[in-house]
């Protein structure tokens, strides 16, 4: 497991489908070492509530997942192509768990939920069905909570301090959320795991209620 790039940057207005649009999603990567709060990287922040908060510190991508989309997209990406705080590598969403514990450098974090893609990665890239693409591939990233905070640098090592024992992987909580639905099981071993978020967990007992009561 290894930073590729950190990256940070602040809510900013850009054109997006022909509209004014706020984001945060235009990071830059950085090459001193941050301070991580409980909410965010210092030079950090998010134009919308539900891209932030203690749940959602730290959004991490895959470095390996840049090859995957360079290929569909018939096109070289950019760093930070996808708003990511970190990029990274040996840190796949089939390898992590939620509730996985990890050292970043000073900081200790904690997996929370699958990234879920927002219309923002179609409009920087100007791929109409981005965004659907990359929730349907799985190849979404994954959120942090930050346990303790600390700074973090580019050259920061990475070390998994916790195997969550439920062992849900990121994959998992993905693929129950999009397409296998109504595997009633699996929803209830995911939200066995105190570590979800609470918007995750919010969304799979509305699952299970649906599935459950077939209303």
């Amino acid at each position: 497991m290894k930073i590729v790039s950190l990256n940070v940057g602040k809510p900013k207005v850009v054109q997006l489908n022909g509209k004014e649009v706020t984001t945060g999603f235009y990071k830059e990567a950085v090459h001193e070492p941050l301070y991580l709060s409980k909410l965010n990287f210092d030079g950090d922040g998010q134009a919308e509530a539900y891209h932030g908060g203690v749940d959602k510190a730290v959004c991490v991508y895959p470095y390996e997942h840049y090859a995957y989309w360079e290929q569909e997209l018939n096109r070289k990406l950019s760093s930070v192509a996808f708003g990511e705080n970190l990029t990274v590598t040996g840190m796949l969403e089939s390898d992590v768990h939620i509730g996985d514990i990890f050292q970043i450098g000073q900081a200790v974090v904690e997996v929370t939920q699958p990234r879920r893609p927002c219309y923002k990665i179609s409009g920087r890239h100007d791929v109409k069905d981005l965004t659907l693409r990359v929730q349907n591939s799985g190849y979404t990233g994954f959120y942090l909570r930050v346990l303790e905070e600390g700074d973090i640098g580019p050259d920061s090592t990475i070390e998994r301090l916790l195997l969550h024992p439920a062992q849900v992987t990121v994959a998992f909580a993905n693929e129950h959320m999009y397409h296998s639905l109504g595997h009633i099981e699996a929803i209830q071993q995911i939200l066995a795991v105190d570590a979800l978020s609470e918007s995750w967990r919010i969304k799979f007992m509305k699952h299970l209620e649906k599935w459950t009561t077939g209303i």
